[in-house]
């Protein structure tokens, strides 16, 4: 299955680059470009996409604002922020606006490649590393005092994997942690996704934190 992939970038010279990568492989193709916000939500209204790498500061409407407009819609593309800084400001809105993650605008093509096929795959594109890192920030932003009765459709062992995605494990790591096979993992993954009404995992772990499930270490 070829992956179509959207590209936003207000440099063109990004886009050359992204676009080079992209070109050079046999399951992606760039299916639309755009130089902002405004651009990116016009095109994707009328272009059918699976991804959009989408750059987090840009001129009349900034990453942020345009994954929040772009993953309201139906049956949406995944979006991948797009950021100098490993701890922008614009990457963790983008988190909480609907992106399924966010990769340096540094990384080098294998990376890209990776980020692009782990999003359309429906996995995260943040290393655990610095998932912990962003949600330190998020946590310290943002608790909410009750939690969310969403949680109560959760059976137990769905809430145990919810916890482990939130602590930045793996599927596989999960699996090994709570004794499971990681074929049943991934089907609780995909349960828990569903009863808290969330895109992804990256979504679901943002849920975890703001719900008080889990604090910043």
């Amino acid at each position: 299955m070829t992956i179509r992939v959207v590209l936003v970038d207000d440099q063109e010279l990004v886009r050359v680059g992204l676009a080079m990568v992209v070109d050079a492989t046999d399951d992606i193709r760039i299916v639309g470009q755009a130089a902002d916000g405004v651009e990116a939500v016009a095109l994707l209204a009328e272009t059918t996409a699976d991804v959009v790498l989408m750059d987090a500061q840009m001129p009349r409407m900034n990453g942020v604002e345009a994954t929040a407009a772009v993953t309201a819609r139906e049956n949406a593309p995944k979006v991948i922020m797009l950021t100098t800084f490993d701890l922008d400001e614009y990457a963790i809105a983008g988190l909480r606006a609907g992106a399924s993650g966010f990769l340096l605008k540094d990384a080098s093509a294998d990376e890209v490649l990776h980020a692009i096929r782990a999003v359309h795959a429906g996995d995260s594109v943040i290393a655990p590393s610095t998932t912990r890192r962003i949600l330190d920030h998020l946590g310290t932003a943002r608790v909410l005092p009750d939690a969310s009765p969403l949680l109560e459709r959760l059976t137990a062992r769905e809430r145990d994997v919810l916890l482990e995605i939130a602590r930045g494990h793996s599927n596989a790591e999960t699996a090994r942690r709570l004794f499971l096979s990681e074929a049943t993992v991934k089907t609780h993954v995909g349960h828990l996704l569903a009863k808290l009404e969330v895109r992804d995992r990256v979504q679901a772990v943002i849920f975890a934190y703001e719900n008080g499930l889990v604090r910043p270490s």
